[in-house]
């Protein structure tokens, strides 16, 4: 026959929401705590005042009790924090009148019912007093015009990028087709049959693309006082040693380049690249995520990017017989040597950049493709 249960002992307090009893177990292992119609029921093994045993009791509780109980296991003891469902001070623990042997009170928290409306008011008072704290602080009083200024940047660059891929498109199925001689370092390679449209490109869109590329340096403005996450030396190098040195150093320069057919294809290019990008970051000023848009906008680059760095290399080879007959921007220093910094080595240079650039920004535009677009992490339970 089964021998009485052990009980261990139990301490507890109370304030006006809440009931706090403490198991003097130690080592607690499998602890099974649960409330039903109101009676609280406990059963553990631990270290206790009979040894290492399993211990039980149950408490039915003097009014109604939340029915889930939140516990706190240490090496020395089980503390077991219980809601009360409505505030007010009870007169007792237990349901009934004679307080169990295995209960005592918990003078560590015990407090009388004054003292613990005190605490209470001062807990409000405190809380009251965050509130106005919080309430002084000044709110950016510029924040709606900081959005509505992103908003409006983003959706000129939109529209301005679709003019300019609209247009391009239009032109190229409505012109007839003619016959191009290629060449590579003055060389001739072929014939390639393109339209006529590929030849007046630049006269045709260098004013619009001169305005949104001279646009894009709010880019670096917008980084620069935080209006924008971008770091601020990845948007210096994108827009003024990217595209705006394509477009104003060598293209804009060169009356001999503005008539190229690769001045069609970077162009076309940048503003197929444009027209995901910006309508994007427009949705993402107000809080609006379209998921094809967002597929769009980190797949998009996959093709476009290495096309567009293949366009500027293209145009970069073809301009440096033109740079080295010209002598154009060529350095001449003042030294005994005379030594002379030729611009078409810079380009060779540059060459190299380009190709390192194109790199690491199609590594960080894969690395966010993996965040947005990859599987969502299961949150553990």
């Amino acid at each position: 026959m089964a021998g009485p249960s052990l009980r261990p002992h139990v301490h507890w307090a109370q304030r006006h929401r809440e009931l706090f009893l403490r198991v003097d177990l130690s080592d607690v292992r499998n602890p099974d705590i649960t409330i039903t119609d109101n009676v609280l029921h406990f059963r553990a093994q631990g270290h206790g005042a009979k040894g290492d045993n399993i211990y039980e009791f149950e408490i039915e509780f003097l009014e109604p009790v939340e029915p889930k109980p939140v516990c706190r296991m240490t090496q020395r003891q089980l503390n077991i924090t219980v809601q009360k469902k409505e505030s007010n001070w009870w007169e007792r623990l237990t349901k009934q009148e004679k307080r169990p042997l295995f209960l005592a009170p918990d003078f560590d928290r015990w407090l009388d019912e004054s003292d613990a409306e005190m605490e209470l008011k001062e807990k409000e008072e405190e809380k009251i007093n965050k509130m106005k704290i919080e309430s002084r602080v000044p709110k950016d009083p510029f924040k709606h015009l900081k959005k509505g200024y992103l908003i409006m940047y983003n959706l000129v660059q939109f529209l301005g990028f679709s003019w300019i891929f609209v247009n391009m498109t239009v032109r190229l199925f409505i012109l007839g087709k003619g016959n191009m001689e290629i060449h590579l370092f003055s060389k001739p390679v072929g014939f390639l049959c393109l339209t006529d449209s590929f030849y007046d490109t630049f006269h045709t869109i260098s004013d619009m693309m001169y305005f949104c590329q001279t646009l894009a340096l709010m880019e670096i403005m917008n980084s620069l006082i935080g209006l924008v996450k971008s770091p601020l030396i990845p948007s210096i190098m994108q827009v003024i040693f990217g595209r705006n040195f394509i477009l104003f150093v060598i293209l804009g320069t060169l009356e001999e380049m503005q008539s190229k057919p690769v001045v069609f294809f970077i162009f076309y290019f940048w503003s197929i690249i444009e027209l995901f990008r910006y309508p994007y970051y427009m949705l993402s000023c107000i809080g609006i995520e379209w998921k094809p848009l967002t597929w769009l906008r980190y797949t998009a680059y996959i093709p476009l990017y290495p096309l567009g760095g293949l366009a500027e290399a293209v145009c970069i080879v073809q301009s440096i017989p033109i740079f080295s007959e010209t002598g154009k921007f060529s350095l001449g220093l003042p030294n005994p040597l005379n030594v002379t910094i030729q611009f078409p080595f810079v380009l060779q240079i540059y060459l190299i950049g380009l190709f390192l650039g194109v790199f690491v920004n199609f590594r960080h535009l894969y690395k966010q493709r993996k965040q947005h677009l990859g599987p969502k992490k299961r949150k553990m339970k």
